[in-house]
């Protein structure tokens, strides 16, 4: 996100004409609030999307039960995550957008908010908001830290900019050992082993009237979803269903891109190969005599993982590191996902070794896998106690790592 002023001007107005900023907020992306600071203590949270900012919420929670006089500001850079923030965030706690990476406009942003405390969730370390952030004395830490093997390599090829940038933060709260033994090495600064927050997430939200719609409309034919796509795999769910179809009558495909805007090229493709599609977003409803529901909508994952009870998680079958897995195992789904899982490792492998999911490498692997399930649904069944099983044994990371944090804030002011 770093752009000279004219730059950011012509690159916000292109993102607002494909749907990808809200055009009344776009002076929040120039650092310019669009809310008053509210009076007391701040404490800031950036999570980059969706994943990191429903982690947060049970943070928040914990945080909230303990001192009630805290203000939270949550800052993404997706108009999904600000959606789902809109809906989600208690009442003390509000979103922005977060700056674009220019020094200006960072600075704007903490003259105006001066938070006692930023959390940064994950790995996102914009060079210019970090030492913004330094210049106007807030303290950082980094919160549910992850650094893989391969991106370690990568970062210390630039080892002196990466301490740079890691001297900014505090304290740093790594997912696993394995990270923290990697940050380290790159100089990070008291770094504690905490667990992954996205154990802790809250399940996806689900609108129960759309849901009992969407039941009726599917009824009782066997089904999956192949959730989080990108491109490449949407073509491979296709054949699968094909594959599968002579053998399962009545099955039922869902595709839930990862991005929606891809939507009607995705329709376009399936029907060009012969498929009876479904579109979500055109409101087109379930018939007999279709093979592929597309939900290209904003915000319903949590609604077709409640319909689901197969589900396999995109972004793994092509190299792009994957999409979290405890999400559909959270809303009772047995998990399936490709050979490309880096960025969420750990919890692949929990469910793994739980006997929740299977691990795929292709087309045919992931036709063996379904027929296994969609043939005796009981097996997908117990798949499913297994992985929600898993879900519940890492809870409480929340709770200390929101001990942490107050450990780190000014005392309750005396009244």
């Amino acid at each position: 996100m770093r752009a000279s002023g004219p730059l950011v001007d012509i690159l916000l107005r292109r993102r607002s004409l494909q749907d990808k900023e809200d055009p009344r907020r776009l002076p929040e992306r120039r650092g310019i609030a669009s809310l008053p600071r509210p009076d007391g203590v701040l404490i800031w949270f950036h999570c980059a999307s969706v994943g990191e900012s429903l982690s947060v919420l049970p943070l928040l929670k914990h945080m909230n039960d303990a001192r009630p006089d805290l203000h939270f500001l949550v800052t993404t850079g997706t108009l999904t995550s600000a959606r789902l923030m809109a809906e989600r965030l208690p009442a003390n706690a509000f979103h922005q957008f977060l700056p674009f990476d220019h020094p200006s406009y960072c600075a704007a942003f903490f003259s105006h908010w001066r938070p006692e405390l930023g959390v940064i969730v994950e790995s996102e370390l914009w060079p210019n908001l970090l030492l913004a952030a330094a210049s106007a004395h807030v303290p950082l830490v980094l919160a549910n830290a992850r650094l893989s093997i391969g991106s370690f390599k990568g970062w210390r090829r630039a080892r002196k900019t990466i301490q740079h940038l890691l001297d900014c933060f505090q304290r740093v709260f790594a997912q696993d050992e394995g990270s923290a033994d990697r940050l380290r090495l790159l100089g990070a600064h008291d770094v504690r082993t905490l667990g992954n927050l996205k154990y802790d997430g809250v399940p996806l939200p689900v609108d129960p009237a759309s849901l009992q719609e969407l039941v009726s409309m599917i009824g009782t034919r066997p089904s999956w979803i192949a959730a989080s796509t990108h491109e490449g795999e949407e073509a491979i769910a296709a054949r699968a269903h094909e594959k599968l179809k002579p053998s399962m009558p009545g099955l039922l495909t869902i595709i839930v891109p990862r991005h929606p805007a891809r939507g009607d090229q995705i329709a376009a493709m399936l029907r060009e190969d012969g498929l009876v599609v479904a579109q979500r977003s055109h409101h087109e409803p379930v018939g007999d005599e279709t093979d592929i529901y597309l939900g290209d909508t904003l915000g319903e994952m949590g609604l077709f993982y409640s319909q689901s009870c197969i589900a396999f998680v995109g972004g793994s079958l092509v190299p792009v590191g994957g999409h979290n897995p405890l999400e559909p195992a959270r809303l009772n789904n047995a998990v399936l996902f490709g050979p490309h899982m880096h960025n969420f490792e750990t919890p692949a492998s929990a469910l793994l070794q739980a006997g929740a999911a299977y691990q795929v490498d292709g087309r045919e692997a992931l036709v063996a896998a379904l027929q296994d399930w969609l043939s005796a649904p009981q097996t997908a069944q117990i798949a499913a106690v297994h992985g929600k099983q898993v879900t519940e044994q890492s809870v409480g990371v929340a709770a200390r790592v929101a001990d942490d944090l107050l450990s780190l804030l000014p005392p309750v002011r005396e009244t």
